[in-house]
């Protein structure tokens, strides 16, 4: 259902509030660059710092500024399965195409609990549900078979895999590849994803290079490993510098480096280190951005 180079997009702030503005230019470049789907609310959206008025409203904006281009993946997911299911029913209502539901964070649920919480965000809001796995930021790691025990959901049609392990991932593949669709939730690690089955990615660096994040995703599809295979390593170096801090504040960085938003942060997320600029800085001009 859901394919190739998808950015999980920012969410840019001006004065402690959603630039509207600068949101919807944002989304509007990612689509003239070939971008496949976007998702707003992500982690790489700040979600965890927007209240649930906020939190929709940059849905409705994403959803209004697409226009039906692409798919919206709208991040609605969270600790608590009451609010993630009130903030997907109002994703559906908007018109989002499915939602991106993050497995619980702090509360640490074991796999049994895993699999009731995304079986209860189904079975009250059918949508499209893409599953995102992200150890690093949660703390609990969903195992291929709870994955298996949910692709036999209909909601449940993707999920998006960023816990690093790439055996984990083939363990999906195997049990259940026929039932859901592997995205790659790590930049650092797309090409290695495709290799395996994967049939995509939710991007960070997709923000400031959608073009080029596109275009490999296109030549793995039609056949051109060695094509995808270069742009993956010219990749490479600035996917590693979108996590010289935690994500997303290189990626807005650059972004306003690039003069695209103002390059604002909602606490705890404070602006990032000067030697780190630098690094960031040198990166971007490697890559002709600067």
């Amino acid at each position: 259902m859901f394919k190739g180079s998808i950015v999980a997009i920012v969410t840019p702030f001006k004065g402690g509030k959603l630039d509207e503005e600068a949101y919807r230019q944002l989304i509007e470049f990612q689509i003239q660059n070939g971008t496949s789907a976007i998702v707003p609310c992500g982690t790489t959206g700040e979600s965890a710092t927007l209240d649930i008025e906020e939190h929709n409203r940059v849905i409705d904006v994403a959803i209004e500024a697409v226009n039906k281009r692409v798919p919206v993946i709208a991040g609605t997911g969270g600790n608590s399965t009451s609010e993630a299911i009130e903030l997907t029913r109002h994703a559906k209502k908007a018109g989002a195409d499915a939602s991106l539901q993050v497995t619980p964070y702090y509360n640490k649920p074991t796999q049994e609990g895993l699999y009731q919480h995304f079986k209860a965000i189904a079975q009250a809001v059918a949508l499209p549900q893409v599953l995102y796995n992200v150890p690093g930021r949660t703390s609990v790691n969903m195992l291929p078979q709870t994955v298996a025990r949910l692709a036999e959901l209909p909601e449940v049609v993707a999920i998006k895999e960023a816990s690093g392990d790439l055996g984990q991932m083939a363990e999906i593949i195997r049990l259940a590849g026929d039932k859901i669709t592997l995205l790659s939730g790590d930049d650092n690690l797309t090409l290695p994803i495709l290799s395996i089955g994967g049939k995509g990615v939710i991007s960070v660096v997709a923000n400031v290079v959608p073009k080029d994040t596109a275009d490999m995703l296109a030549a793995w599809e039609n056949g051109d490993i060695d094509k995808a295979r270069e742009i993956f390593f010219k990749l490479l170096p600035l996917c590693q510098a979108m996590f010289y801090e935690t994500n997303p504040i290189p990626v807005k960085t650059a972004l306003a480096l690039m003069k695209k938003i103002q390059g604002e942060f909602r606490l705890p997320l404070v602006p990032m280190a000067e030697a780190n600029i630098e690094r960031l800085k040198k990166a971007l001009r490697d890559y002709g951005l600067l």
